[in-house]
């Protein structure tokens, strides 16, 4: 029997108070080394908070997170980035007057260490300093075409990101996001506004991604949800109502009451 897999996020009684609305309350769940973790909720169950509270650019009120064991709580983006916790957002982030290869090789060249400001020239330069960042922007950039061919963009480098369509920006912002090599990938509704047809597109991407990469998703779409999640909690106001197989909770009364109010959760 294979025992199971460890925790590499854990949340602590973590909540998140404006004033007086709470608008996360004493949430506590883990995430398995691995799993494919969705969260899901009505709109005002404060799942986008949540996510917040994880990705660092909400600061907690109480409570705890820890990744892999370590209290990340007080720790700005880019430490839990420099952690391996990288997120796309539901507002694109991307530079969109630069190629969708220079998007994902500036991210893939601050993973490599040549710096938060050297952007896509930082291979310039002389002598041995220049040829070490020469060596690294080499990497860096096979890294990004191999990252743009998983994520279905092999031919589309050299186009400005603003040229894109909304599910192609998406893509990139999965490969922009790998590209950090992150160990936690937090997707916030990455199937807002796609078609059909781009949405099961992503659903592909997300699935195919490598074990070694735990993703926590974000997400409306339960279709999406059901197909990927091995693990799904789910919000209500503010609250941790469950956490558990995607079969259990869709057959669970309490979230048939609480989540959509019928008497079934549709796959």
């Amino acid at each position: 029997m294979t025992d199971p897999a460890p925790d590499l996020l854990e949340l602590r009684g973590v909540s998140k108070h404006f004033g007086s609305f709470r608008a996360v309350d004493e949430v506590g769940f883990t995430v398995r080394a691995g799993a494919r973790h969705a969260v899901i909720g009505p709109n005002g169950a404060g799942k986008s908070t949540l996510f917040g509270l994880v990705s660092g650019t909400l600061a907690a009120t109480a409570g705890s997170l820890l990744l892999d064991g370590r209290d990340v709580t007080r720790l700005p983006v880019h430490r839990r980035v420099g952690l391996g916790i990288a997120a796309t957002f539901q507002h694109s982030s991307l530079f969109l007057p630069e190629t969708v290869l220079e998007n994902v090789l500036l991210a893939a060249l601050r993973r490599a260490g040549a710096g938060a400001g050297a952007g896509v020239e930082a291979a310039a330069g002389a002598g041995l300093g220049g040829r070490r960042k020469a060596g690294a922007r080499a990497a860096a950039t096979a890294r990004a075409r191999t990252l743009l061919e998983r994520v279905g963009l092999p031919t589309r480098h050299d186009v400005p990101a603003a040229e894109l369509s909304h599910g192609e920006r998406r893509q990139l912002e999965v490969a922009v996001a790998l590209a950090t090599e992150p160990r936690l990938l937090l997707l916030d509704e990455p199937a807002a506004g796609m078609s059909p047809a781009e949405t099961e597109r992503l659903t592909r991407l997300i699935a195919a991604l490598p074990d070694d990469v735990t993703v926590l998703l974000i997400e409306h779409d339960l279709d999406m949800v059901f197909e990927l999640a091995d693990t799904v909690t789910v919000m209500h106001l503010g609250h941790h109502l469950t956490t558990g197989p995607p079969d259990e909770v869709r057959a669970s009364a309490e979230v048939q009451s609480a989540y959509l109010g019928t008497t079934e959760v549709s796959s």
